[in-house]
């Protein structure tokens, strides 16, 4: 995994909101999804990559769209410049990974 100017995520409880918030965030700002985890609880975490600004404004939008639902979300975080180490776990959460073997992500 290259190294990445910033990574932004968001974790909210619920597929629908994590899914409008994944939504506003590739429209907000230049960012591409990396991956998504789902833990059994039924909290979902999205993460984005991009420059500094365009994960900052893409968190933004996907906070404000998860309010505008009437959800919650439960934690934000932009790493600009996120040490190379991190990629051991992103890459877990990659949706790469998360496809049938064979898939491509379009």
């Amino acid at each position: 995994m290259e190294r990445y100017e910033a990574i932004g995520a968001i974790e909210t409880f619920g597929l629908v909101f994590v899914l409008e918030a994944a939504d506003a965030m590739c429209k907000a700002a230049d960012v591409e999804v990396l991956g998504y985890e789902n833990v059994a609880s039924g909290y979902i975490s999205v993460i984005v990559k991009g420059d500094v600004a365009a994960c900052k404004a893409a968190v933004e939008a996907g906070v404000q769209a998860v309010a505008n639902m009437g959800a919650e979300v439960y934690s934000s975080v932009v790493i600009a410049s996120p040490h190379i180490d991190l990629s051991k776990i992103v890459s877990r959460y990659a949706l790469e990974n998360l496809l049938p073997s064979g898939e491509e992500v379009k």
